[in-house]
């Protein structure tokens, strides 16, 4: 008996609760809007992160996931700051990419300032290959999973200014991506009179992410944007794909 599958289009996995919101949640909640599946999974717990703990985090992620409009979040459960691409992480892995079956991933920049973030986007890069190979066997729930591959892996951009392949539109839900990434009380826009202050805590971090999807959507003619980066060419059957 072959294991049960929750299809979607796509599937964002990042290496802490806060990345996707911090990076793709505008593009995530056009999708949802429009109708498609999608899900998140992210890799570790932030357990390592100054502010907060892991159980706040978590309770700070689920409110972003409704404020989303998504109904899929998982966790891996790997070891924040010591995870890698290795056997035993990528086999943690396989099983959510074939439970999930996504036609796209989308996951942590290729090079970052945390070092977590390549490592992920390495991480995540194996994992969906091997997944896709039937000779690698895992399970879900006890029984035995069918091979999967994305067809699309895109990345995307975090603290470092990486030139993007492509730029999402985000200009109509800019408000509520900032009201999830809000959601991580513990982690932004902390009390300035708050003495445990992070690279991420102060409202100037706030602001860039708000002048950087100005940026980007400037470069495409809109209000807002979020930038992607792809390994693989990217290619269009007709000209009025980019109308």
């Amino acid at each position: 008996m072959q294991a049960e599958t929750h299809k979607l289009d796509i599937l964002a996995i990042a290496a802490h609760p806060d990345d996707v919101e911090l990076s793709c949640a505008g593009a995530l909640i056009i999708h949802v809007q429009m109708g498609h599946r999608v899900g998140i999974l992210d890799l570790t717990a932030g357990e390592l992160g100054t502010r907060g703990t892991p159980e706040t985090r978590a309770q700070e992620a689920k409110k972003a996931t409704e404020i989303m409009g998504i109904d899929i979040r998982e966790n891996a459960g790997l070891p924040d700051g010591f995870f890698q691409n290795e056997r035993e992480h990528q086999l943690r892995i396989i099983p959510y990419i074939r439970y999930f079956q996504p036609d796209i991933v989308l996951t942590n920049a290729e090079r970052d300032r945390h070092p977590d973030h390549g490592r992920a986007a390495e991480l995540v890069e194996t994992a969906c290959f091997l997944s896709g190979l039937r000779k690698i066997e895992t399970h879900w729930k006890g029984h035995p999973q069918q091979a999967w591959r994305p067809k699309h892996i895109w990345h995307f951009i975090q603290d470092e200014d990486l030139e993007p392949d492509f730029i999402v539109d985000i200009s109509t839900v800019m408000e509520r991506k900032l009201e999830a990434i809000r959601a991580f009380a513990s982690q932004f826009l902390a009390d300035p009179k708050d003495p445990l202050q992070t690279y991420i805590s102060t409202p100037a971090f706030f602001e860039h992410i708000i002048q950087r999807a100005s940026m980007w959507g400037y470069r495409i003619g809109t209000q807002y944007g979020e930038g992607f980066t792809s390994r693989k060419k990217l290619g269009v059957s007709h000209l009025k794909q980019f109308l």
